[in-house]
């Protein structure tokens, strides 16, 4: 890999926004085709992409529908609660029956635990800035995804504080810090990048 690795920022809200500029508006709106993406370059692709959920946006969203009177569901009672736990259990056991069966050989899934939950955060964070990509393919980057998990890490730390065992905290701690820091190094590259002046044509070419 070169010191300076190349990405392709990839902004969505540009894209459409030059669509909507360029052609004119049907009468009847239908399913839109997905917007061709630039040719890809040497270094992976980071991908910008805005679909995500605003937490502004909701609250607002939610205050509005307060204000117009609009009452949330009611939460389930403790019996339904119950019922439902009941019956996805029994689900669960079925599938896992079916699955021993088919494959004698695999023992027993491993216990969900909450350090499983804290690696499933850092395994999706990583894959979001790029780990885990095949050799020779060009890693495709979703840095404002994994700002998003590495945000929602945080919010799991701060939440929990208090209610964990030595170990469990040691571990979120320890996923927290390498998340953030392959994030701050990822960043750095992706402005170093940006700050480089854009590379002259090839000869014979305008």
């Amino acid at each position: 890999m070169s010191d300076n690795p190349k990405f392709e920022v990839i902004d969505r809200r540009k894209i459409k926004a030059e669509e909507e500029h360029d052609s004119p508006k049907p009468e009847a709106e239908g399913p839109s085709a997905p917007a061709a993406e630039p040719a890809p370059s040497g270094g992976p692709r980071l991908v910008v992409n805005d679909e995500r959920r605003d937490p502004a946006a909701g609250a607002a969203t939610e205050s509005a529908a307060a204000d117009q009177g609009t009452e949330l569901p009611a939460p389930p009672s403790q019996e339904e609660s119950d019922k439902q736990k009941a019956a996805y259990d029994a689900s669960a056991q079925r599938l896992e029956d079916l699955i021993r069966a088919q494959s004698p050989a695999a023992g027993p899934p491993p216990p969900v635990t909450f350090d499983a939950l804290a690696q499933q955060f850092y395994i999706s964070a990583m894959i979001q800035m790029g780990a885990g990509t095949q050799e020779g393919q060009r890693p495709r980057v979703d840095i404002l995804g994994a700002r998003n998990t590495i945000d929602l890490l945080g919010v799991l730390a701060e939440k929990t504080k208090g209610n964990l065992t030595e170990a469990e905290d040691r571990t979120l701690q320890a996923v927290l810090f390498d998340v953030r820091m392959a994030f701050l190094e990822l960043t750095s590259m992706i402005n170093m990048q940006a700050m480089q002046p854009p590379m002259p044509p090839p000869p014979g070419k305008k």
